[in-house]
């Protein structure tokens, strides 16, 4: 087998190939894909000369030894046998499907430490696939982990090829590039079964085949539970102001292209935004993933955290690869600021550090990601999250989201009333002033209650109705005056950038 090239990664089939000749006596492959894992150690038993794989499951016993077909059904023990039968010099990998659940078995517990020993002087390998094990601590030292990743965009590309060639059909190379890039992050047999629906459908495969695809992300995003898939119309028209984060948003949509990574710009990470309640941050989510055509996924991060040991940081695994799965996406994080918010004490939520292993191993993702996964972050508030999150390197940029100026408040006035009478002339100089300190979302409430004001008395609204709505409304700004201007403070010492025009004078030397 061909190394590696110096300064390049090796290869998971290299990196198999690598444990298996240095007599790695037990491994335990980490994925859903059982058929594609037996594959995989099929093709490595032909390179490393010719061994021979054996097979056992529960229901059907042992495969693979000649004339014991079917022995060993239902007798786990018996499966870890059949590598003593075998002559000591014969090399041999022995799969054993779904077996992390008899492992809590005293004995075949017993029996796997043994053979952890015995192994590594035989050309002997033992292999576990399983998508999940909690590892019993006397066996954390006795295997050796290693991931499946879904199959590569190459993989899909020969997988989708072989299909197109077997129902007599030659694929165009564009068609083909489409379809792999979209079935990126697919299982292999998820793009079986697409390929499949579309040959019974039309006898052919083409760019039609597209929103199968999509369709089919979104059904895995369903079935997860842990994200939520959302379909978005807003667009950066529907956000009054911000003309800074914009910009900057439109910069990075450019560094997702081709041609930015023949340039040399590496996929951008993502943004915090951070700001009051009502100043758009949900909305530039939804609106950077309409902009963008790409899907939306929503994650509460409440729903990572599950009460078994173990569990939160398998579920925080789980919607990565899912997250992965769909890009190109935009991942939204909603109010983070809650999902890791630490005491005064630095501590966790007392969960045992739960919340900090789950918190690294999502920051450990954002910065070493090769995917094209945007991460769009919120928080209401800064004065709770641990100073890692913050940290320069784990967000291409931190924003603050104020409470818009006169100017963001006109336009933001307008885009509301032009959304409900398209040709209205009512004059707003006089209800801008009556709403400073209003947020966004307040002034759409203004335009909301003024309606209401005119409905009442079977009339047009007016001038007087928006003037009477925003007196009756107690703007955030005042119920929460000490919390704005904390975080004001915070952003004023050049932690983050003003997503308006009007802010973008935050220096250390310009606190309010």
């Amino acid at each position: 087998m061909a190394e590696a090239a110096a300064g390049q990664q090796p290869s998971w089939s290299e990196h198999l190939d690598l444990l298996i000749r240095a007599r790695t006596p037990i491994l335990w492959i980490r994925t859903i894909e059982e058929e594609r894992a037996e594959r995989l150690l099929k093709e490595a038993a032909r390179r490393l000369g010719g061994r021979s794989l054996l097979r056992w499951d529960f229901i059907g016993g042992l495969e693979g030894l000649p004339n014991r077909g079917g022995e060993a059904a239902r007798q786990p023990m018996q499966a870890l046998q059949a590598l003593d039968s075998l002559p000591p010099g014969d090399a041999a990998i022995l799969l054993l499907t779904d077996f992390h659940r008899y492992c809590e078995d005293p004995g075949v517990a017993r029996r796997l430490r043994n053979l952890s020993r015995q192994l590594p002087s035989r050309p002997q390998t033992l292999v576990i696939t399983a998508a999940r094990w909690e590892l019993p601590g006397d066996l954390e030292e006795c295997v050796t982990l290693l991931d499946l990743p879904l199959p590569s965009q190459q993989e899909i590309r020969t997988l989708l090829g072989a299909i197109a060639t077997a129902s007599s059909q030659t694929l165009p190379p564009s068609t083909l590039e489409a379809l792999s890039q979209g079935c990126s992050g697919l299982t292999e047999q998820r793009v079986r079964q697409i390929a499949a629906r579309a040959l019974a459908r039309r006898g052919r495969l083409d760019h039609d085949d597209l929103e199968e695809v999509l369709e089919e992300k979104r059904q895995a995003i369903a079935r997860s539970e842990l994200l939520e898939y959302c379909p978005t119309q807003a667009t950066p028209a529907d956000i009054g102001g911000l003309e800074v984060l914009k910009t900057w948003l439109d910069q990075r949509h450019q560094a997702f292209s081709e041609e930015a990574r023949s340039y040399g710009l590496p996929l951008p990470r993502g943004v915090l935004l951070v700001g009051p309640q009502g100043t758009g941050k949900s909305l530039t989510a939804r609106a950077v993933a309409h902009s963008w055509s790409m899907p939306l996924l929503r994650l509460d991060v409440g729903r990572l955290f599950s009460g078994l040991v173990g569990a939160s940081e398998a579920r925080t695994r789980e919607m990565i690869q899912r997250a992965e799965a769909m890009a190109p996406c935009v991942l939204w994080i909603d109010e983070i600021d809650k999902g890791f918010a630490f005491g005064e004490s630095g501590r966790g939520r007392g969960d045992g550090g739960t919340s900090q292993r789950v918190l690294a191993s999502l920051l450990t993702w954002m910065a070493e990601k090769t995917s094209a996964v945007f991460v769009v972050a919120t928080a209401n508030g800064i004065d709770r999250l641990p100073p890692e999150l913050l940290r320069k390197g784990r967000f291409d940029e931190i924003f603050l989201l104020e409470l818009p100026s006169a100017g963001e408040r006109r336009a933001i006035l307008d885009l509301h009333l032009r959304r409900r009478r398209p040709r209205h002339t009512i004059p707003l100089e006089v209800v801008v002033g009556r709403t400073e300190g209003f947020s966004g979302a307040e002034l759409e409430q203004t335009v909301v209650e003024a309606m209401h004001l005119a409905f009442a008395e079977q009339r047009e609204f007016g001038e007087n109705d928006l003037i009477q709505a925003a007196a009756q409304l107690v703007p955030l700004s005042r119920t929460a005056r000490e919390e704005l201007e904390s975080l004001q403070r915070w952003a004023y010492g050049g932690r983050a950038r003003a997503a308006s025009v009007h802010s973008d004078a935050m220096s250390p030397g310009n606190e309010p």
